[in-house]
């Protein structure tokens, strides 16, 4: 049982970063129940049920949410709910007479979670938008990427999955701790372009104590430094390198063999010539030079060489390598459910261990079972399928 067994929360079906944070509340053992409508509607990308992994540890029931009768069956199972997550845009809830008043006037303790990217308000509020231009506002698209080179796009992991489901996660969590001791819920307003800001904050204070000059590319910890970076190696794989701190620094160079005398660059100059660590108009310079470095040896062999040590080395994998590790695979990073591989729950726990409980349901699979255990009777179950707000799943 997780550190979350007991806790119940509604999900109404959506995309992205609301089922992510469900994700996460579900693996660490909270009883999870999807709001998947009966037709399912187009999100973008679709996925098969079992590769659906967002879906994971979640039950699943459908409901039409165009009748007053599946409305009400909606609020009757969020009146028993601790959390709900919602990702629609703003007033959506509201025409559907589920929003945060409606529901917290019924179950006063409801925690009721809002994820959005522009916010509940502001003059972008109604505007369609995804992870993308969400981080373009902020600053951080326009941070990452090479020097002289457009913006890279890092995934969604730093909007919608960083930004947005974790703040969300952590604010669902903060307001039912609250919610314990005051005997009332309230709205958590998770906006995409304010948890990426936020993440920002140590870019933020770099920049105001002139160790962020701006251009892209060019700073500490973004590939400007040439002791922050990724190397091709001899084989066309590449290596990475984050030997920030002098004391690991001073060991990269003693393993790379900079340290040495009888070493000397293609200048002709030898070790005891190398600029500072800090010294940034050198920066290119030694750049070029780990660059001739590290192609002098294969990928696996850097690793035999370096990784263990203090220089701050790991091998840039594929999503098919990382899986077999060795360090990962000794740390159980990857698990398999039902044929399909997933990533492990995180974080650990040493007590109330999170696990990977049940694989992703069909959208609607769980209609009746889970009703019944969110104390609906049996009569009332064979009433909404034979008015057709549910479907009953036939043995």
């Amino acid at each position: 049982m997780g550190p979350l067994h007991g806790i119940r929360v509604i999900e109404m079906a959506g995309i992205g970063p609301g089922p992510f944070c469900g994700m996460l509340l579900a693996d660490m053992g909270a009883d999870v129940l999807r709001i998947d409508r009966l037709v399912e509607t187009d999100r973008g990308i679709d996925f098969p049920s079992k590769l659906d992994l967002l879906n994971r540890n979640k039950r699943s029931v459908a409901i039409d949410l165009k009748s007053e009768q599946g409305l009400a069956t909606v609020r009757q199972l969020i009146s028993g709910a601790d959390m709900l997550i919602e990702g629609f845009r703003p007033g959506v809830m509201e025409k559907l007479g589920l929003g945060p008043e409606d529901c917290l006037r019924s179950n006063p303790r409801l925690v009721f979670g809002r994820m959005t990217g522009w916010g509940q308000d502001g003059p972008l509020n109604r505007a369609a938008g995804h992870d993308l231009n969400f981080i373009a506002l902020t600053g951080a698209l326009d941070a990452i990427g090479q020097k002289g080179a457009p913006p890279t796009i890092p995934l969604n992991l730093v909007g919608d999955f960083g930004g947005g489901a974790l703040y969300l996660a952590m604010g669902l969590l903060a307001a039912v701790i609250e919610a314990r001791s005051s005997g009332a819920g309230q709205v958590v307003d998770a906006a995409i372009i304010d948890g990426v800001s936020s993440l920002m904050t140590m870019q933020y204070a770099l920049k105001q104590m002139g160790a962020w000059p701006g251009e892209r590319g060019s700073n500490i910890i973004d590939g400007g430094a040439p002791f922050y970076n990724v190397y091709e190696t001899k084989d066309g794989h590449h290596v990475s390198i984050a030997a920030v701190e002098a004391r690991f620094y001073e060991e990269l160079l003693e393993h790379v063999g900079l340290n040495s005398d009888d070493l000397p660059d293609e200048e002709g100059r030898y070790a005891a010539d190398l600029p500072e660590q800090n010294d940034r108009a050198s920066w290119e310079h030694m750049h070029a030079r780990f660059a001739e470095i590290f192609k002098t040896r294969t990928r696996d062999e850097w690793c035999s060489l370096l990784e263990g040590t203090d220089t701050c080395f790991a091998p840039v994998l594929t999503m098919d390598e990382c899986v077999t590790h060795p360090h990962n695979v000794e740390r159980k990073a990857f698990v398999e459910v039902g044929g399909v591989l997933n990533p492990a729950p995180a974080p650990r726990f040493s007590r109330t261990c999170s696990e990977l409980r049940r694989p992703p349901p069909r959208m609607g699979a769980d209609t009746e079972p889970a009703l019944a255990d969110w104390g609906f009777s049996p009569d009332q179950i064979s009433k909404l399928g034979e008015s057709g707000v549910i479907k009953l799943n036939k043995a």
